[in-house]
């Protein structure tokens, strides 16, 4: 008797635990590989920040799924924001790090254009990118006055016409008259290389991007777009040099995407239940202590936007009236 008891209490345990194992809900993310695209090539701030968020992000994900890095550059990600939008499978396993001036890009409909930043499954931005011209430390110039009053051209190093900080200094010469010519380089390093041999007077892009420069004495920061962040409070805000009402239009709209400074989107269609958990993923992982600790020896701060704040700033680049949208193209290209 004592035996047939020992064995229904063993077989009573065994249906307990396996019914507790038939009833376990298995996460979505679980066994499975999510794929980050990154619209620029190895080594840039984009792909240095989504590596970063590779190493953490499974832990914030639930099923802690692999996550990797795919490098998809081309025009300024429009290459990969096409892919995202036509190509991708809405499946929640893939995602894209796009570069933020592609709301310029798609008000000015730039050639290549196959996407709606409207349409696209918005999940949040990572960073907030001020906006920053320096020039050399060894020029005799302080301030942005001293560069107006200047009889020769500051030249400046640009990567081509679409380029944040090509755009930013070419609002600054037609609104204020400082005067200043540019000069395109193949990549950031070559102008970078060309400030070293002196070939360039100066060069502007985000502040995260500048900040190596400048601690290292070798740029002196000279004036920034609206958006600031800590460092730069003080400098003289482009908006606030130029008499010209259009003028301050211009470049309000232009610096406006900085406040997306590192979008994250997913292909349109990608399940509510899909994005929820990504969208909280990416919340959860800006409070990772160790993520942070490491990005701030990387020199690059985290500071999250939500999904409806992203789309707060494309909607107010893209819905610009007709007269606007002439205007700016005249003065931006793509």
């Amino acid at each position: 008797m004592r035996k047939i008891c020992l064995f229904l209490m063993v077989l009573m345990v065994l249906v307990l635990v396996l019914s507790a194992g038939e009833g376990r809900a298995v996460p979505f993310y679980e066994g499975k590989t999510v794929t980050i695209i990154v619209g620029f090539g190895p080594g840039g701030g984009y792909d240095r920040l989504a590596r970063l968020l590779a190493k953490y992000l499974t832990r914030h994900i639930p099923g802690h799924p692999r996550i990797i890095v795919q490098n998809m550059p081309g025009a300024s990600t429009i290459l990969a924001a096409n892919y995202l939008f036509n190509i991708a499978k809405p499946d929640g396993l893939t995602i894209g790090s796009i570069e933020r001036g592609l709301p310029l890009a798609q008000l000015l409909k730039a050639p290549g254009i196959k996407f709606d930043l409207r349409k696209f499954a918005w999940i949040s931005s990572m960073a907030i990118e001020a906006t920053v011209l320096g020039i050399r430390s060894d020029l005799p110039y302080k301030n942005f006055a001293e560069i107006k009053a200047a009889k020769s051209p500051l030249m400046l190093g640009i990567t081509g016409p679409a380029d944040q900080a090509a755009q930013f200094a070419t609002l600054l010469k037609e609104f204020t008259g400082v005067n200043l010519k540019m000069i395109s380089y193949p990549s950031n390093a070559d102008i970078v290389l060309a400030l070293e041999r002196k070939e360039i007077d100066g060069f502007g892009g985000s502040y995260t991007s500048l900040k190596p420069y400048i601690e290292r004495g070798l740029l002196r920061p000279i004036v920034r777009a609206r958006l600031t962040e800590p460092g730069i409070e003080t400098l003289p805000i482009d908006e606030d040099l130029t008499e010209s009402e259009i003028g301050r239009t211009l470049m309000a709209i232009r610096s406006a995407p900085c406040r997306i400074g590192r979008p994250y989107v997913a292909p349109p269609g990608t399940s509510p239940e899909s994005l929820k958990v990504l969208r909280q993923a990416f919340l959860n992982v800006t409070r990772d202590g160790a993520l942070q600790e490491e990005a701030k020896k990387m020199g690059m701060p985290i500071s999250y936007t939500s999904s409806s704040e992203c789309l707060k700033v494309i909607n107010y680049v893209l819905d610009q009236p007709p007269e606007i949208v002439q205007i700016i193209g005249k003065y931006l290209k793509f």
